[in-house]
């Protein structure tokens, strides 16, 4: 299989993932229901406006946008990568990179609009009065949250952002970047920036 393909479907399984569990939850729990499995590891419904594990930065529809921008720039890299016969495992982290943002973007364009809200009943799918929110406007679902290191009255200390498998994707891509592939990317990067700027002297 090439390494084109291995993307692809790479993309498509942690897509189909994100969204099974993301849809499992939104119709299954309201805001706030959580469902203790370990000490440790806790399925916890949240939803949230902003980037990955609840942060909140920038306006909603400026973020969508800047989103959908990323992952045309991360497909359009991977598709560089494929063409200078870069290291097939440095190809396909990118690609997790690109389905993690891709996850979250789902959310954002359509969930508004496919669902109605989760505060105190369980959201519907298509309800006849519309959506919670416009499109590009939906919220992000987290549910997985793991409450490692408590304090002495059960406040936790270490790891209190909940999350969901594309935030997962994009840290789990972006540590193997930094750790295994800083250099290569560096490279390939330098590589774009001298072919830039010697068209743009040309």
């Amino acid at each position: 299989m090439s390494v084109t393909k291995k993307s692809i479907l790479l993309i498509f399984i942690v897509l189909l993932i994100d969204q099974v569990s993301k849809i499992y939850i939104k119709l299954n729990f309201v805001i706030g229901e959580s469902v203790y499995v370990f000490d440790w590891f806790r399925i916890y419904f949240i939803e949230n406006n902003g980037m990955a594990f609840g942060m909140e930065i920038i306006g909603k529809l400026f973020l969508t946008i800047f989103r959908i921008i990323a992952v045309g720039g991360l497909a359009y890299f991977i598709h560089y990568l494929v063409k200078k016969q870069a290291r097939q495992g440095f190809i396909l982290v990118v690609a997790l990179l690109l389905a993690g943002a891709a996850g979250n973007i789902v959310d954002s364009v359509l969930y508004g609009v496919l669902f109605s809200d989760s505060y105190g009943n369980l959201a519907t799918f298509l309800p006849q009065g519309g959506g919670y929110a416009p499109l590009f406007h939906g919220k992000v679902v987290d549910m997985l949250y793991f409450p490692i290191i408590k304090n002495s009255i059960g406040e936790t200390i270490f790891f209190s952002p909940v999350f969901n498998i594309a935030d997962s994707a994009i840290s789990i891509a972006a540590a193997i970047i930094l750790i295994f592939y800083r250099k290569e990317l560096n490279e390939h990067l330098d590589f774009k920036k001298s072919k830039k700027k010697t068209e743009d002297n040309a």
